[in-house]
């Protein structure tokens, strides 16, 4: 069964994308750009790799991505054989053009954001129609909160109504600009005595200890994010055990303005793949819920509660939902 996967990895060209998509996934357009070759030639060698098994597609509206399989027996190839191919001065290079795209993709939604950020509640009024959002976030906060997080706060919608149900509420956003028109919404006197926290960061970096909450949301900010099982997995060091995530995103959908006018990366997710990212990054999903939106839209509700066990232990097993 391995000589299929020699014969594809027979190639610089193709060692050196594997190198890569070993590390992140990437548009066709990036690796493009990451090689310095044309896209028909990065096209023929991503196809070789893909019937090989060694490369995974991801199409995503008019976009295709493409990663290492995250499990299998092609992955665990590539994990073994991976180690004995020297390192070359191109593949370090990919590297560092990778990271670069990577940083260029968080400078752009940071700059997005604070763009749009005086027009972001209005925006979202297009897609959530009648939809109370804050209300169905509220209803998921446990009793006797002490603290609760909203992840991508924005501008602080959310986090105002969450204030009354915890003895402190924490909003993090990457936009200076955004968290600038939350702070308007709070009295001097609730900042003054840290009932409400502000803080600027990305939901792969928290800028919050390990399980300092017992309440998080995610709302409508997944689909922002270049790798959301990294956010999800960022969610669960900040909750205590037992604590509860409420995920709020867009079911899967087709329709490309969401990129452009709203700053989309990914169109949604189908629930069983979010689930399973759920499970991953350790958590049991309790319940689920739709709603349909405007422009023909759906929105997924996820509640989860962060497992109880060493992370070591923390298996991929997709659990049922309770809807």
């Amino acid at each position: 069964m391995s000589l299929p996967y020699f014969k594809a990895l027979a190639d610089a060209t193709r060692l050196r994308l594997v190198h890569v998509l070993l590390h992140h996934e990437l548009s066709v357009n990036e690796l493009v750009r990451i090689l310095g070759m044309g896209q028909s030639r990065v096209s023929r060698h991503l196809k070789i790799l893909t019937e090989a098994g060694l490369l995974s597609p991801r199409r995503d509206g008019l976009w295709v991505f493409y990663s290492v399989p995250a499990s299998g027996e092609e992955r665990n190839f590539l994990l073994a054989v991976m180690p004995f191919v020297p390192v070359s001065a191109a593949m370090r290079a990919d590297r560092d053009v990778a990271e670069r795209i990577l940083e260029e993709r968080v400078r752009k939604t940071r700059q997005f954001f604070n763009a749009i950020a005086e027009n972001w509640d209005e925006l979202n009024r297009e897609v959530l129609g009648s939809f109370d959002l804050p209300a169905a976030v509220c209803a998921a906060v446990p009793p006797a909160c002490k603290t609760a997080v909203d992840l991508g706060c924005g501008t602080g919608a959310v986090l105002a109504r969450m204030l009354p149900l915890a003895q402190s509420v924490v909003g993090v956003d990457g936009s200076a600009r955004m968290l600038e028109i939350c702070r308007r919404r709070f009295t001097p006197q609730d900042l003054s005595q840290e009932r409400v926290s502000l803080r600027i960061g990305e939901l792969n970096h928290l800028p919050l200890r390990d399980r300092e909450a017992d309440f998080a949301c995610v709302n409508l900010v997944l689909h922002h994010l270049s790798d959301p099982q990294e956010g999800l997995r960022e969610a669960r060091r900040i909750l205590r055990p037992g604590g509860t995530l409420l995920v709020a995103d867009f079911l899967r959908h087709s329709n490309e303005t969401m990129r452009s006018r709203y700053g989309d990366r990914w169109l949604g997710f189908d629930e069983q793949s979010l689930t399973g990212s759920l499970n991953a990054a350790g958590f049991a999903v309790r319940r689920s819920a739709r709603h349909p939106l405007e422009k023909g839209m759906t929105l997924l509700l996820l509640t989860a509660s962060a497992a109880d066990v060493p992370r070591a232990a923390i298996t991929t097993t997709p659990q049922e939902n309770q809807g």
